[in-house]
């Protein structure tokens, strides 16, 4: 009796017809706000709804990294370096992979690159610039990211009877009668967005140009003058609306600061408009976006791409070149840039949708001329870290002189390798 039932399970079993195998590709980045992990589930939504060339199903697995790129760039790097690549990874575009792909660690996509046209496709020519090395291409630009903006909740002023400000310049005259509402009229948060907002007030005061001077040419001149030196004096003035006690952990509590009306406003990067329309709020109604904080109307160009680590399986080398071809398709561009508040890499996509900010960056991308590289793309990640330490010491103590602090900032410049 047993052996003719396990023959019926056997010729059941034979019956069945082959579950193809999905091809697992694991895809690590830090894109955990409640904004950034909306735009990021419409690339696995994407990537899930392919096959391989035998029709089998593709899969996303979400290697989400809790943190900033801070804390996720060095646990990537150890990784690939460590011999247990992911399928794929976000990083920024700069040097960060420098090292990676001079061990022979990174695919060159660059028949990819060149079959599908994307030195056409894709602007500013400056990302696809910041993926080749030698020629050769190892990564695709995903977005465009500027830093230079600044966000504020309307309600907040209008409340007070004052008009929401067009510039960090009314923003501070404003301040005090803020204070007294006992609404924080800046927000902050601790670490690299010290650094950014600091960057970003300076390239509204000092220019383009200078910033450009300082940290691409190592301008010393510059870095110690009389331009920078009001920078610094500004800062001065602004550590008293934000001091240590009231910086928070990451950067999306202090947008959220702002979106609870708790703050007037916050200096952060064009991702900041994610978590506005995750809480439901309208760009020129409900809040403002101000490109370079009002005062100069200005783009860089940072953002994010995608990098494939050398896997010897063929499955996950043909998922990896598949995965590089749909982040730049024309439905997943406009899809995920929505969501994330960042630009589209390419002009010629449906942006019928686009919120009042996205129109803003969209316009300065495509008839201004004050588009300029990222930080990271002029100088080391060493010494960035070095600048923002230098930055959230001097916006934490107020016993730090502003004369002391360009100073410092002048000798982290100078030695700064070129």
């Amino acid at each position: 009796m047993k052996l003719l039932k396990m023959a019926a399970v056997l010729a059941v079993t034979v019956a069945l017809p082959h579950v193809a195998s999905a091809t697992e590709l694991e895809v690590t980045h830090w894109w955990t706000s409640g904004g950034e992990a909306a735009a990021v589930a419409e690339f696995a939504k994407a990537f899930d709804a392919t096959t391989d060339a035998d029709g089998n199903p593709n899969k996303w697995v979400d290697g989400a990294i809790a943190g900033s790129g801070d804390v996720a760039r060095p646990i990537i790097i150890s990784r690939i370096m460590g011999g247990n690549p992911m399928g794929a990874t976000q990083l920024n575009p700069g040097k960060d992979a420098d090292d990676l792909i001079a061990a022979g660690l990174m695919t060159d996509i660059t028949d990819l690159a060149v079959k599908e046209d994307w030195a056409h496709i894709l602007r500013p020519a400056s990302q696809l610039e910041s993926c080749t090395k030698d020629g050769r291409v190892y990564c695709v630009p995903v977005n465009l990211h500027s830093a230079q903006w600044m966000w504020t909740n309307r309600k907040v002023f209008t409340d007070l009877g004052l008009e929401p400000p067009k510039d960090i310049n009314e923003l501070l005259a404003y301040a005090p009668k803020l204070q007294e509402a006992g609404i924080q009229p800046l927000s902050l948060a601790q670490g690299w967005p010290v650094g950014l907002m600091v960057n970003d007030i300076l390239v509204a005061q000092a220019g383009v140009e200078n910033f450009v001077k300082v940290y691409k040419d190592r301008d010393l001149a510059i870095a110690g003058g009389p331009e920078f030196g009001k920078i610094f004096e500004t800062l001065a003035a602004i550590r008293q609306y934000t001091p240590a006690d009231k910086m928070v952990p990451q950067w999306n509590e202090a947008v959220g600061l702002v979106i609870q009306g708790k703050a007037a406003a916050n200096i952060m990067g064009d991702w900041a408009g994610g978590e506005f329309q995750v809480a439901n709020m309208v760009a020129g109604k409900d809040y403002d976006c101000l490109p370079g904080l009002g005062v100069t109307p200005v783009l860089n160009t940072g953002g994010d791409v995608f990098y494939f680590p050398k896997n010897d399986d063929p499955k996950i080398q043909a998922a990896q070149l598949q995965l590089a071809s749909l982040l730049v398709t024309k439905e997943v561009q406009v899809a995920f840039n929505l969501k994330k508040g960042s630009l589209p890499m390419r002009a010629d996509v449906d942006l019928s949708a686009a919120n009042d900010c996205m129109k803003k960056g969209l316009e300065i991308l495509d008839h201004s001329d004050a588009v300029f590289p990222n930080d990271i793309q002029m100088i080391d990640r060493d010494s960035l870290n070095q600048i923002n330490d230098l930055f959230t010491e001097f916006m934490a103590n107020p016993d730090m002189t502003a004369a002391d602090a360009q100073a410092k900032f002048v000798s982290i410049i100078e030695n700064a390798p070129k």
